[in-house]
């Protein structure tokens, strides 16, 4: 699977599982546009790269951001192939314990923003097709305790990605869903704060780990943004080990 000059913007991509996207993308051959709030991660990116990734440090929540990255890439590598939307900030609380300002932060973050890169992405999109690649949660769909405000951000994305693969299909722009269990620092941060619920979680998946972010869930992003899925959309993709199933 190649994806030679096709050109994505990576949201959350200069580090943790959006940083492990943005380099297999580039090592198949990909221009990628970066955008984190994470500077320096950021400049480590650039230099790794070089010239097969710009940075474009920015707050995702901010519409104005969405607009940056899609001129940036078509300015810089003459327009867009794909957008993967994996940017997303959250606290973990029981619902009763959460605030407005918690919520507020999930759903800007998460679906206020994949809402804002699709809308700006769109018109280059349409030109010759592509892809979107959203990010949902296993979390979501077995209502684990303490996610509320990420997982109602996440099934929100998860249903505006299932009536966008309906809406732009037209313009063979396919809209795919993947839901990812991977050691990231968040992970490991929740491992602390809940262990007895990180353990529960370990237990239920089937391959006995937690994926690794750039060899085990980096690699389908890519085949959702390479030609290969043409003929895929409107799909969540479980990259969790077996630890759900979707019928």
């Amino acid at each position: 699977m190649q994806l030679a000059n096709k050109v994505v913007i990576v949201t959350g991509g200069a580090s943790g599982i959006g940083g492990a996207i943005s380099r297999v993308l580039v090592a198949r051959g990909a221009k990628v546009v970066a955008v984190d709030v994470n500077g320096e991660a950021g400049t480590t990116l650039k230099g790794d790269l070089g010239g097969d990734v710009q940075f474009l440090l920015g707050d995702v929540s901010d519409k104005a951001v969405a607009a940056a990255a899609v001129e940036l890439a078509s300015e810089t590598y003459g327009g867009l192939d794909a957008l993967v939307n994996n940017a997303h900030a959250s606290r973990q609380a029981m619902f009763n314990d959460l605030t407005e300002d918690e919520w507020e932060l999930s759903f800007n973050t998460g679906f206020r923003a994949t809402r804002q890169f699709m809308a700006a992405a769109y018109p280059l999109l349409a030109v010759n097709g592509g892809s979107v690649v959203n990010f949902g949660s296993g979390s979501a769909m077995v209502g684990q305790m303490t996610q509320a405000a990420y997982a109602s951000a996440k099934e929100a994305i998860r249903g505006l990605s299932r009536v966008t693969a309906n809406e732009w299909a037209k313009d063979n722009i396919r809209v795919n869903v993947v839901s990812p269990m991977a050691l990231t620092d968040g992970v490991k941060a929740w491992s602390e704060a809940f262990p007895q619920m990180y353990q529960d979680s370990l237990a239920k998946v089937p391959l006995g780990r937690f994926g690794d972010p750039e060899e085990d869930v980096a690699p389908i992003v890519a085949f959702l943004v390479s030609d290969d899925s043409r003929y895929m959309t409107g799909q969540t993709l479980m990259a969790d080990g077996g630890a759900n199933k979707l019928y």
